[in-house]
């Protein structure tokens, strides 16, 4: 039998400490204040700004430009562990990292330069400008313009469910440049406080009420050439790699969610008695655990494999994510749902944190793609005409 090199599925020292780290400040900083940004709607600034003082903030941007530059494996290790708190303020964290890789990555050395220090520290925020009123899941269809005019793009059109609208310093938004369809989109760096730009009402939302959600109206908003991230045309592009990444955060915020609610349902076993006896010692619920346990531990290897074959730079990295944000975002929602069910009554209540998470986690199977449209990502790689073997 031939040598093999086994596949090493422990994390090293480092990655351990990074997820001590990321575990000790979201119990500390995060968990106790979770319930009530989540009643009340507050945007908890403070503790995102306070996270990127530990570098939570430019998890994988350019170290060049403040980031850690860690993989996108690593950087799963922390999502995780916010998330188990408040999957809301983690998953707004994500995607500010996202919109923040995108600056350090595709914009000019001395705009990166300006920007990249205060996102990567989190005392700049950002937001990611992509869907619209009449484009979500056809993202290549938006109809938002940026018309060249001298040293400037003059933007026109609008976008909606923006996570952080209205309280974010920045905006990188996606307008068409050229022609329809993906080719013709460009993506801009903008100041979000520039004139022509209004913000609607803040969205009054099922979960995720821990960040503002708002629709951005661009009216005739003036936006330096030098903005432009990478070259006209390469916007689409652009988004769609970003989108990877966040695929990837948001399957990572469902495994950090269900693993919350799973403890919590683990705890509260042991704890309640009925009949007699602790729930623990009932056999129907020690098999639901077991079910749970099994499912999250396969999501989370999945989400990892994903964020391994993005950091290598795998051909088919952008399908692994598909799949690893449609199993995650499944299973992770399922996960909740049922430590809910464990906890009967007491889990519809907003003294446990059960329905917070479920609410929290139900919208992850709809952004960064719907679950249906990562089934459609994974079902076109494999019915290719060329593709010569499965993905496996």
């Amino acid at each position: 039998m031939r040598g093999a090199t086994a596949v090493n599925f422990e994390l090293s020292e480092e990655q351990r400490a990074f997820q001590r780290a990321a575990h000790d400040f979201a119990q500390q900083e995060l968990a106790p204040h979770a319930g009530a940004w989540d009643a009340h709607a507050h945007f908890p600034r403070a503790a995102i700004e306070h996270a990127g003082t530990l570098g939570f903030c430019g998890l994988y941007a350019s170290s060049d430009h403040g980031g850690l530059g860690l993989s996108r494996l690593d950087a799963t290790l922390v999502f995780e562990e916010l998330a188990a708190a408040c999957p809301s303020t983690a998953a707004f964290i994500t995607i500010h990292n996202m919109a923040t890789w995108m600056v350090t990555a595709f914009a000019r050395p001395d705009v990166a330069g300006h920007w990249g220090p205060p996102l990567t520290s989190g005392q700049a925020l950002a937001s990611y400008c992509l869907t619209e009123p009449g484009a979500g899941s056809d993202a290549a269809s938006l109809r938002t313009t940026a018309k060249r005019d001298g040293d400037h793009y003059i933007l026109n059109g609008s976008k909606a469910f923006i996570s952080g609208a209205g309280a974010t310093d920045v905006l990188v938004v996606m307008a068409r440049t050229g022609e329809a369809g993906a080719s013709g989109i460009s993506t801009l760096l903008v100041a979000a406080d520039s004139p022509g730009i209004q913000y609607g009402k803040k969205e009054e939302k099922m979960g995720w009420n821990s960040q503002p959600t708002r629709t951005i109206s661009l009216d005739g908003v003036r936006v330096p050439a030098a903005h432009l991230l990478g070259r006209e045309g390469d916007g689409f592009r652009i988004a769609m790699k970003g989108l990877d990444g966040g695929r990837i955060n948001i399957a990572t915020c469902s495994v950090g969610a269900a693993q919350g609610a799973l403890t919590a349902a683990q705890r509260y076993m042991r704890e309640r008695r009925q009949f007699g006896k602790a729930l623990a010692d009932f056999q129907a619920l020690q098999f639901k655990l077991a079910d749970m346990a099994t499912e999250l531990v396969a999501a989370r290897q999945m989400v990892r494999l994903a964020a391994a074959k993005l950091d290598a730079g795998h051909a088919d990295a952008g399908v692994y994510c598909a799949m690893a944000k449609r199993l995650a975002t499944d299973i992770g929602f399922e996960v909740c749902n049922q430590a809910l069910q464990i906890h009967g009554g007491y889990g519809y209540i907003r003294e446990y944190p059960l329905e917070r998470l479920l609410r929290d986690v139900r919208v992850h199977q709809i952004l960064e793609g719907t679950n249906e449209i990562m089934r459609v990502i994974v079902a076109r790689r494999m019915l290719q005409d060329h593709a010569t073997e499965t993905i496996r």
